[in-house]
C-alpha cells in the first residue's frame, strides 16, 4: 500500500471516529474485544459460570447483561464527566487513597487472562493448523509488541476489524453446531434439565452470573483511552446499552451450543469446549479457523490489557515529571513495545499450570476483589458522584479532576 493509500486510509478513520461511532460504537466494540479473551473464546468460561446449569443458565445470562451494562454506563459516564482516561485517575474517583490496591489486582488479573489466553490459543493451534505452541505464541508476543509499539490510533483500526472478523467466526461457529444439535437444545429447556451440577437454584444461577461480570471488569480499563470523545449522558448511556449486547450476545450463544451437548462430560468437562464441540460436528475447514480464531483473540485481549497497562505507566512518569520540572512524555514506542511483550512472556510461563485451574480458581478469587474495589464503589460512590458532581468527598484524592460541563 503506498503513502497515499496509507494517509487516505487514516483520513477516512479520523472521520469514523469524530462522529457517533466513535462516541458510541467504537467504546463498545474495544470493551467486546477486550472481553473475549477470558470472556467466552474457548467455552470453558460460559460452562464455569452459565451453561453447567442447563435450562437455568438463562438467569445467569440475565445477570450478566445486567450486570455489564450497568457497569458500563457508569464507567462511560463517571469517565466522561470527570475526565478520566486512565485506569489510575478513574479509580481513583471511587475509592480514593486505596487505588494502589487496584493497581495490584488489575496487573494481576491481565497476566491472569492472558494466561489462560495463551494456554488455550497455544494448544489449540497446534493441534488445528500444526503450528507448534511455542512458535505460534512468539510470533503472537511479536505481534503485540508491534501493535503497543505503534499506540493507540493502530490499536483502534486494528480491532475494529479485529472485533468484526471475531464476531463473525463465532456466530459460524454457533450456527454450525446449532443446526445440528437445535432439537437437543430444546429438549433440555423442555425437561428442565439441570442435571450436571446439584444446585441450579435461584441464587446459585444468579451469583454465579454476577461472579462471571465481576471477573470479567478487568477489561474495563482497556476502554479509557477512547471515551474522550464522548460528550453528553445520552452518548455515555447508549453506547453502554451497545457494550453490554455486544458483551452478553457470543456467551448466549455459546450457552446455547453447549446444551446441545449437555451433560455430556466430554464437552462440558473439556479444557475447551468449543473444539470438544466443532470436534464432533465440523468440518476441518471449521476447525482450522478455529485455531485462527483463537489467536486472534489472544492478540485482541493481550493488546487491550496491556495498553491499558502502558496508559498507567505513561500517567505515573508524566505526574513525577511535573512534580520533579523534567520534561518527560511517558513510555517511548520501544519501550511501550518491549512492555507489551514482557507481561505477554510472563503470562505464557503462567500458563502452563492449565486451563481448568486457572478459570475455576483464578478467576472466581477475582471475581470479588473487582466487585470489592470497583463494582460496590462504581455502584455507590461513582453514582453519587455522578449525580452530584460539584460535591467534594473528603476522602478522596481528587484535586485534579474537574467535572465537564455536558454539550447540548
Amino acid at each position: 500500500m503506498s503513502q497515499a493509500d496509507n494517509q487516505s486510509t487514516a483520513a477516512i478513520f479520523k472521520r469514523l471516529v469524530s462522529g457517533r461511532f466513535g462516541k458510541i460504537a467504537l467504546p463498545a466494540i474495544i470493551l467486546q474485544s477486550v472481553l473475549i479473551g477470558g470472556g467466552y473464546a474457548s467455552g470453558r468460561e460460559v460452562v464455569t459460570y452459565g451453561a453447567k446449569y442447563g435450562s437455568a443458565g438463562w438467569l445467569s445470562i440475565l445477570a450478566i447483561f445486567v450486570g455489564f451494562t450497568v457497569m458500563a454506563m457508569l464507567t462511560f459516564e463517571l469517565a466522561r464527566t470527570f475526565r478520566v482516561y486512565e485506569y489510575k485517575g478513574f479509580i481513583k474517583q471511587i475509592i480514593g487513597p486505596a487505588w494502589p490496591l487496584f493497581d495490584v489486582i488489575f496487573l494481576a488479573m491481565a497476566v491472569l487472562i492472558i494466561a489462560i489466553m495463551a494456554s488455550a490459543a497455544g494448544n489449540i493451534m497446534e493441534q488445528t493448523i500444526g503450528i507448534p505452541y511455542l512458535g505460534g505464541i512468539v510470533g503472537i508476543i511479536g505481534l503485540v509488541g508491534v501493535l503497543t509499539y505503534f499506540g493507540a490510533g493502530l490499536i483502534e483500526r486494528f480491532k475494529m476489524v479485529g472485533t468484526g472478523f471475531l464476531y463473525l467466526a463465532y456466530i459460524t461457529f454457533g450456527v454450525v453446531v446449532l443446526s445440528q444439535v437445535w432439537g437437543d437444545v430444546t429438549t433440555v429447556f423442555a425437561s428442565a434439565n439441570t442435571s450436571y451440577v446439584a444446585d441450579a437454584g435461584l441464587g446459585s444461577v444468579l451469583s454465579s452470573g454476577a461472579l462471571y461480570v465481576g471477573y470479567n471488569l478487568a477489561v474495563y480499563p482497556a476502554v479509557f483511552f477512547c471515551l474522550h470523545r464522548q460528550e453528553t449522558r445520552k452518548e455515555s448511556i447508549v453506547s453502554g446499552l451497545l457494550a453490554g449486547l455486544l458483551m452478553t450476545i457470543p456467551f448466549t450463544l455459546t450457552y446455547l451450543a453447549l446444551l446441545g451437548f449437555y451433560p455430556s462430560e466430554a464437552v462440558m468437562g473439556a479444557e475447551v469446549p468449543w473444539l470438544a464441540m466443532l470436534d464432533q460436528i465440523g468440518s476441518p475447514a471449521i476447525i482450522a479457523l478455529y485455531g485462527v480464531v483463537m489467536g486472534w483473540t489472544l492478540i485482541e485481549t493481550s493488546v487491550g490489557l496491556i495498553h491499558a497497562i502502558i496508559d498507567r505507566v505513561d500517567e505515573s512518569i508524566n505526574q513525577l515529571s511535573t512534580a520533579t520540572f523534567e520534561d518527560a512524555d511517558g513510555l517511548t514506542r520501544l519501550q511501550s513495545g518491549l512492555l507489551g511483550g514482557s507481561i505477554l512472556v510472563l503470562a505464557t510461563i503462567l500458563s502452563r499450570v492449565g486451563i481448568i485451574a486457572l478459570v475455576a480458581q483464578g478467576y472466581t478469587i477475582m471475581a470479588y476483589f473487582f466487585i470489592a474495589l470497583f463494582a460496590i464503589p462504581l455502584l455507590t460512590v461513582g453514582l453519587y458522584r455522578i449525580v452530584n458532581p460539584t460535591v467534594t468527598l473528603p476522602l478522596l484524592d481528587v484535586r485534579n479532576n474537574r467535572p465537564q460541563q455536558e454539550r447540548n
